[in-house]
């Protein structure tokens, strides 16, 4: 059988403050194959971001551990090794472009962290601005694009050093309704090219539902994985799909999930 890509393995997290200790992760665990396509989904509080951060070495596991290709990477505090660093790429809500570069400096920024030079990293620059329709505008500076465009150009800078994962924090949830299902799009023809492994965090249940594969449905109070859900839907993925009776099924199971975890909370 194949090593797992990605591992958690019964992580639990606990924040200490000064008057209380807080219980953000309970008992989590999750194994994601090479190339896969997963969402975490769940309500604001759940800790969906708490498993990002320490996937990426943000922050470390209070109990439990964490694998990428078989390598423990919960380093209780010691500072993660740049090539597990390298295979990851992250993509923010917010873009976070740096306004005093251009677009293109600010999507290179990643090669300079690395220090991977040379012409075949210029070219790759070139052909990811190439993917997502941002080459005119290479020497553009943020405030002078739109916020559709900025976010391309967040997703592109996340892969401009060619990590084999891609975790994904909420990356639209900023956006109008209609640039986040252009980006949704996008986002699934660049992932069908090149099968990088994906973690998508949302809260929006059919987004979660049209790009995922997997979905693992996250409860609160403490955070925690209530349901994994895998979706047979087939690819490519369509906004048309939304309308189709399975897509609607999956919606409506997930909606179920959704909804006995507020009721839960209710005392």
């Amino acid at each position: 059988m194949q090593e797992p890509k990605i591992k958690f393995d019964h992580v639990t997290k606990v924040f200490q403050t000064r008057s209380q200790s807080i219980l953000a992760v309970k008992d989590y665990s999750m194994e994601i194959a090479a190339g896969e396509f997963v969402s975490i989904l769940g309500p604001s509080g759940c800790g969906k971001s708490t498993l990002i951060r320490m996937l990426d070495g943000i922050i470390d596991t209070t109990e439990g551990d964490i694998f990428i290709d078989g390598q423990k990477v919960n380093y209780a505090k010691k500072k993660m090794p740049q090539s597990i660093l390298r295979k990851m790429g992250f993509i923010f809500q917010q873009p976070n472009m740096l306004p005093w570069f251009t677009v293109r400096e600010n999507i290179a920024l990643p090669l300079r962290v690395f220090d991977l030079k040379g012409p075949e990293w210029e070219k790759r620059v070139d052909e990811l601005l190439e993917l997502v329709g941002l080459t005119e505008y290479a020497k553009a500076y943020p405030a002078e694009i739109s916020g559709g465009m900025l976010q391309r150009a967040g997703v592109i800078r996340a892969m401009v050093h060619d990590p084999e994962i891609l975790l994904m924090d909420e990356p639209f949830g900023a956006l109008d309704e209609l640039t986040r299902e252009q980006m949704n799009m996008e986002l699934l023809d660049i992932w069908t090219r090149t099968k990088k492994t994906i973690i998508f965090i949302t809260h929006n249940i059919e987004e979660a539902v049209l790009l995922s594969s997997r979905v693992y449905v996250m409860g609160t109070h403490p955070g925690r994985l209530v349901e994994i859900v895998d979706l047979d839907l087939p690819r490519p993925r369509t906004l048309s799909m939304i309308t189709q009776p399975k897509f609607i099924q999956y919606r409506e199971k997930l909606e179920g999930c959704i909804g006995e975890i507020d009721l839960s909370k209710i005392k």
